[in-house]
């Protein structure tokens, strides 16, 4: 799908280079259309919900640009960006922007070291998850595990993104909500890679360290070459997206470092059917 939460980043971007094209600061742009200081500034990092066409007219205007085909494939952008994914239904859950990244990516790589990844898990996993943090109410987890399985769905679609996942073997022998929660889980996992868009590979103990001992993260790449990748980290608090190309290319190493140690996809099915049978 058309995603508004990539298309607002794209905007942003799009913005920043006209500006730059027209050989402006921020500064000299805001004060030339008289705006409150720090607009313009929200919208060029992407600090907005719904984009104002008449501003986005006026930046047009502003930097000179006349071809209507551009001015048009601008505004066109900016429409998009304003309407609002299935993700909005539980904006009271998101935190951050991961759901509309994940509906517009091609490839999405993950390492998760303590639990089977947001993608894969059951609702009698998850439940089991949130009721751990001891911090939810019974509507408060059912809501949230609504939210993750409808975002399950982006693996469902008719161009589903290819997703690489490496998990940890601590996560999948931890008897999250008991041994029959957990062998449906497993199973889960293996009826999900069986899918030729889908490929998990486990990382074994015996490994001992590795370069992702510092925890968990998600690579999004997107089809768009003007839609830049990005790393997604959730922590107890907050949700962080790095950008920056040192940044990308420290977490790619780390992913391909990982997976090299990992088992073979293959392998990794063998695996969990043993454990699935320990289960039984």
């Amino acid at each position: 799908m058309a995603s508004p939460t990539v298309r607002r980043r794209r905007l942003s971007a799009e913005l920043v280079r006209l500006r730059e094209q027209a050989g402006l600061s921020v500064e000299e742009a805001g004060r030339r259309l008289e705006w409150s200081r720090g607009r313009l500034n929200k919208m060029e990092a992407n600090k907005w919900t719904r984009p104002d066409l008449g501003n986005i007219r006026a930046l047009l205007d502003l930097y000179s640009v006349s071809d209507q085909a551009q001015r048009e494939a601008i505004l066109a952008l900016a429409r998009q960006s304003r309407e609002k994914g299935w993700w909005a239904k539980y904006q009271d859950i998101w935190r951050g922007s991961l759901p509309g990244f994940e509906a517009e990516a091609s490839m999405i790589s993950t390492y998760e070291n303590l639990r089977v990844p947001g993608l894969f898990q059951t609702a009698d996993y998850a439940t089991a998850i949130f009721r751990g943090s001891q911090v939810l109410g019974d509507d408060q987890i059912h809501r949230r595990v609504e939210a993750r399985l409808a975002r399950q769905g982006v693996l469902h679609g008719e161009a589903p993104p290819t997703l690489w996942t490496v998990i940890d073997e601590a996560a999948l022998t931890k008897a999250v909500g008991g041994p029959s929660v957990m062998r449906n889980q497993l199973q889960h996992i293996v009826e999900v890679a069986s899918r030729p868009n889908v490929f998990v590979q486990v990382l074994p103990d015996s490994v001992g360290a590795h370069a992702a001992m510092d925890g968990p993260f998600t690579i999004l790449d997107f089809p768009e070459q003007g839609d830049q990748s990005l790393v997604y980290i959730e922590t107890a608090t907050s949700d962080l997206y790095l950008e920056a190309r040192e940044e990308l290319a420290r977490y790619r190493l780390i992913f391909d470092l990982i997976r090299s140690s990992a088992l073979s996809p293959d392998s990794s099915m063998t695996y969990l059917a043993k454990l699935i049978e320990r289960l039984n």
